[in-house]
């Protein structure tokens, strides 16, 4: 087979081929992918819910997406939030919480993350029961790092983290706050109860 001649034109010929190729091929995989991936994310989303909620089974209404981007999740053994912050130390931070019928934090569990390993990425396990963190059992809105004024201990050298961290968590409070005029009572008591610590 007689070699291309290194011409201008020739180059450009060859390099928009495999352009072309490589396009198309991610195109395929993409197509191939997409399906198996959201199958995992709502598999790891409902699994987050149990968890978070502390049951085995339980049966999810259809969520509420609210103009803040959170998104509220009524289950039959209580209500789970998924809030996000942008501003975590490596960008976007998704954390879910679950509510008892008293507005309490009953669970957490960090959807995604692209925070360092060993340090901001140990959200998953800083703040939960026993932890140094400890936030279960908490009333949340007005959660703070100690560093500011509040009484969580943040994750060592991670304060950018622990203060998105807690947005989140905070925002996932607020959420459930607006939707006080719902048929749970974790909402009612948990409007109530935020309308108590603002006075």
């Amino acid at each position: 087979m007689k070699k291309l001649e290194s011409t201008l034109p020739n180059m450009a010929i060859v390099l928009t081929s495999i352009a072309v190729i490589a396009g198309l091929a991610l195109g395929y995989v993409n197509s191939v992918t997409a399906g198996p991936i959201e199958d995992i994310k709502a598999q790891q989303l409902a699994d987050g819910i149990k968890a978070v909620l502390a049951a085995d089974e339980l049966t999810v209404e259809s969520p509420d997406t609210l103009e803040s981007g959170a998104v509220v999740y009524r289950t039959d053994k209580g209500v789970a939030v998924q809030a996000t912050d942008p501003n975590g130390f490596g960008g976007k931070l998704t954390v879910l919480v679950g509510f008892n019928s008293e507005g309490l934090i009953q669970g957490y569990r960090v959807l995604e993350t692209s925070e360092t390993p060993g340090l901001g990425a140990k959200a998953g396990d800083w703040f939960q029961k026993g932890q140094k963190g400890d936030i279960i059992g908490k009333q949340a809105g007005n959660l703070t790092v100690k560093k500011d004024g509040g009484e969580v201990d943040a994750i060592t050298a991670s304060t950018i983290t622990s203060r998105a961290f807690l947005r989140c968590v905070n925002s996932a409070y607020e959420a459930l706050s607006a939707q006080g005029d719902a048929e749970t009572g974790a909402s009612v008591q948990c409007k109530e109860g935020k309308e108590e610590s603002n006075e």
